[in-house]
């Protein structure tokens, strides 16, 4: 895969990044072959790892390139806050924070705490945001203001397919979590029926009665009652 794709290259680049993020069959997997594919495509990326950050709560890293992204993504740095706003946010060297808007534009403060790391430049690009997480994929580079307004833009073509990757391997694997959810629950309205000599409604209904006394989820609770009848 070219380092610097441009024109048809850039667009047989991104199918290819495409189908390796949709080969993915689950969420851990689709977001450790985006930080791969990030350093592999984006001009200027030697590491790359995604974060998610709960508003008031901390950071988690959730997926890296390698150790050092780890500790990158520790420091307590202003522009993680700027990520709920906006897409984009690119910081050059420097002693501040700094960043740009969709635009691409950017200031001349850089990443202050990761310059210990040899870490000179960064690019965070949004993946998922709701009211209470937000999603980050993160580039780093030890080069000072190695991301360009093009590599912003390439970053943001390459988010969209990692968000709709990742989007469809969720939806999948709650499909699939409903379905063992709602087998697991008709096994245990069936021995509670067998049990109790009650109907599937009767059966059901004290199933959750249940869940709501012992403060269980349903699916937890049915789990303990078909593992207790199987042993």
């Amino acid at each position: 895969m070219t380092r610097s794709p441009a024109g048809l290259e850039l667009a047989e680049a991104l199918t290819l990044a495409a189908r390796q993020l949709h080969e993915t069959t689950t969420p851990q997997a689709t977001l450790r072959t985006a930080v791969r594919l990030a350093v592999e495509l984006l001009p200027g990326a030697e590491h790359a790892g995604v974060l998610e950050i709960d508003r008031g709560e901390g950071r988690r890293t959730v997926a890296w390139t390698d150790d050092i992204v780890r500790d990158a993504e520790a420091p307590e740095l202003p522009h993680w806050e700027r990520l709920w706003t906006s897409p984009v946010v690119r910081l050059p060297e420097g002693d501040g924070d700094g960043g740009d808007d969709e635009s691409g534009s950017e200031d001349e403060r850089g990443p202050g705490p990761l310059s210990d790391l040899g870490l000179r430049s960064v690019l965070s690009l949004r993946l998922r945001a709701d009211r209470r997480r937000l999603t980050v994929l993160t580039a780093y580079s030890g080069k000072p203001k190695a991301f360009d307004d093009t590599t912003a833009r390439l970053g943001r073509l390459f988010t969209a397919h990692v968000s709709l990757a990742l989007n469809s391997v969720t939806v999948q694997e709650q499909l699939t979590e409903a379905m063992h959810t709602r087998d697991l629950i008709g096994q245990a309205t069936g021995v509670l029926m067998e049990r109790l000599e009650i109907d599937a409604a009767a059966a059901f209904e004290s199933l959750v009665r249940a869940s709501q006394r012992e403060n269980v989820k349903l699916r937890d609770l049915a789990r303990r009652i078909v593992g207790a009848t199987e042993n």
